[in-house]
Order: structure tokens, then sequence, then C-alpha cells
């Protein structure tokens, strides 16, 4: 894994926009983006804000081929700053929309219920590039970041929405420890230690 700095920014958020722009069916980046004419513009926005909110109080991480990426967060470290709120109202007009603000904190409050209250690592979104999806990416970086935590004793947790992910999660040890059924699509919470 090679660890991103600020540099990469526009990389990284090139490969998640890719990664998330062609999917339109019900997941936790269409319940967050509104769903308008500038939707494509408005995941790239999220992608930004994900990434400075990650290399601000966790890591960002390239696969060694550079075709994929992850995300990851220590919410243990987060501090609110105020570059953090200036961040938080960009995303609020430019992303979510003034009329999404309520339902997304809902739910991020209903995230934040059900994650443990011990310190731990959170991977917020992983993605490759759209162009070598399916080619087996995703399985390999999940790899990658096993290695690079190998001698880790906080625990991993993980969120998915969809059985695909789940099942891939599985594979790798992670366990179910909640499912909610949301009216949209259902959320599993996942941990490895």
């Amino acid at each position: 894994m090679i660890k991103a700095t600020y540099s990469d920014k526009k990389y990284i958020v090139d490969i998640l926009h890719s990664a998330f722009e062609p999917i339109h069916e019900p997941n936790s980046i269409n319940f967050i983006v509104k769903q308008d004419y500038k939707r494509s513009q408005r995941i790239r926005i999220l992608m930004e804000y994900l990434f400075d909110d990650c290399m601000a109080f966790g890591e960002v991480l390239l696969s060694d081929n550079k075709n994929a990426c992850i995300l990851l967060k220590y919410p243990h470290t987060q501090k609110i700053t105020a570059a953090h709120i200036l961040w938080q109202i960009k995303l609020a007009f430019k992303c979510i929309g003034l009329g999404g603000v309520y339902k997304v904190l809902k739910r991020q409050a209903v995230l934040k219920k059900h994650h443990i209250k011990e310190p731990y690592i959170h991977p917020v979104i992983m993605g490759a590039k759209n162009e070598v999806r399916g080619f087996g990416i995703g399985v390999r970086l999940i790899k990658q970041l096993i290695a690079y935590y190998s001698d880790n004793e906080l625990p991993v947790i993980i969120e998915t929405t969809t059985n695909e992910n789940l099942l891939m999660y599985e594979r790798f040890g992670f366990k179910v420890f909640k499912q909610l059924k949301t009216k949209d699509f259902p959320l599993y919470f996942l941990r490895m230690n």
C-alpha cells in the first residue's frame, strides 16, 4: 500500500468518482448526494470532503498498482476544527442540498450509535477505477489493507449496504455484529480484530 499525501487528492478523488458515479441504485453515496442534474459534480464534492476528513483524522492509502484506494478514519482522534466545520458547510450546500441535511444527520447519528465505543479503525470508503471493475482489485485492496494492519491491535469497523460486499468482507474474517433494515437499503455493520 502507498500512503497518500495531499498532492494525491485529485488522483484519489478521480478514482472514487470513477468508481461511484456510474452506480445509480440505492446505496450510501446516493443517499447522501442530491440526485439532480449536478449529481456527478456533487459526487466529486463528497469525495473531496471524505479525502480531507480522512487525511485530517486517519489515512488515505493507494493500492500498489494505483488503480484503487481506501480512505480510513480513526474516530477517536477526531477533533472539531474550523476547517472541519467549513468542509461540512460546503458539503451541505454543494453536495447534500439543504433539504437533505436532516436525513443525512439522522443517518449519521444511527451509524454512530451502532459503532463501538472504544478506539477503532474505520474504513470510510474504498473504490477502484471504473475501467478495472471486475478484475479483483477490491479483493487485492482488502488483502493489502489486512497486511498493512497486521500488527494492529485496534478493531476494524466497516459498514456495507450490498450483499456482494458483505460476502467479500466475511471471506476475509469480518463478522456482522449489527444489521439494520432501512426503507432504502439494508445496512450491515462488520468487525474484525
